[in-house]
């Protein structure tokens, strides 16, 4: 019987795929803690020895369906259309595992839901997904890798019924998988003229505005509370209306495939809490044994 051995909200944002020494010069003399978290989360998932590496990636929009990229390999050279004058020549090659695709699939239509499995060599990918493909190193380790999409006309309950698909795959398959939702928490850009509150870039009273702190800091508060029904019990009201990157696609299909508004996952920092352009960003890191 397949499991799910551990899950992580992850920031994958494209600062951080910059030279070690211009992100130093950002960070006022010290680099963004996100690196050296993406280090901690490593050690996490080479002790829950995944067979298959799941990322929601809230930068791969799609209408009408949750794709599941199915694909058996994944092979190119990645270029940003969002900053190509630094995030460009990355070299991607890293297997994808076809079944699980197709058994989610199954399972979605079998619910009635909107999971569909896509196979198509010319498809792009998002580096909502290279960016942890390459600090994660899964290249290195040969861990699959299924990214599944953020679909655009979707509620939160439908992404919950997303991940309770998969969630469902994942049990009746033979497989342990570790899930990624890859992407930031509140998600307002600060304006291109904007002038910084704090000489450290990645400082938090960078984030775009004030409520959008207090909110980020009080949805971890209850992630590490393992208090994800409040969490859902203030969407609506509060983070929708931030709103989070994707509107929280990536944390609520995650949170779908735990167990939704009964997961008592325990949440687990791995970085300080960040500014990106606005955005807040960290790490943390859910261990099903707290579930």
């Amino acid at each position: 019987m397949g499991h799910i051995v551990g899950a992580a909200l992850v920031s994958h944002h494209p600062g951080l795929m910059q030279c070690e020494e211009f992100r130093v010069l950002q960070g006022a003399g010290s680099d963004s803690d996100l690196i050296p978290g993406y280090a901690r989360l490593r050690a996490k998932i080479a002790a829950a020895q995944p067979d298959v590496v799941l990322v929601f990636d809230s930068h791969w929009f799609t209408t009408g369906y949750h794709l599941v990229d199915g694909a058996a390999r994944y092979q190119g050279n990645y270029i940003s259309d969002e900053m190509p004058w630094y995030l460009h020549g990355v070299p991607y090659d890293y297997r994808g595992h076809p079944g699980l695709a197709l058994a989610i699939e199954a399972v979605s239509r079998e619910q009635g839901g909107y999971n569909r499995a896509i196979n198509h060599p010319d498809l792009g990918k998002q580096y909502a997904t290279i960016n942890l493909v390459k600090h994660l190193r899964l290249e290195l380790s040969d861990t699959p890798v299924v990214t599944v999409s953020s679909c655009q006309n979707c509620d939160w309950k439908h992404f919950l019924k997303s991940g309770e698909a998969i969630g469902e795959a994942v049990s009746r398959s033979d497989l342990k998988v570790l899930l990624l939702a890859s992407g930031a928490l509140s998600h307002k850009f600060n304006p291109i003229d904007w002038k910084p509150n704090h000489p450290r870039i990645f400082h938090e009273s960078n984030v775009s505005r004030p409520e959008n702190i207090a909110s980020d800091k009080a949805a971890i508060a209850l992630m590490q509370q393992g208090r994800h029904d409040a969490v859902l019990e203030r969407w609506d009201d509060d983070y929708r209306k931030k709103p989070w990157e994707a509107f929280g696609a990536h944390y609520l299909q995650m949170l779908g495939a735990m167990g939704g508004a009964a997961c008592r996952a325990k949440g687990e920092p791995l970085s300080a809490y960040e500014n990106a352009r606005g955005t807040g960003n960290i790490h943390i890191w859910f261990d099903q044994e707290t579930t």
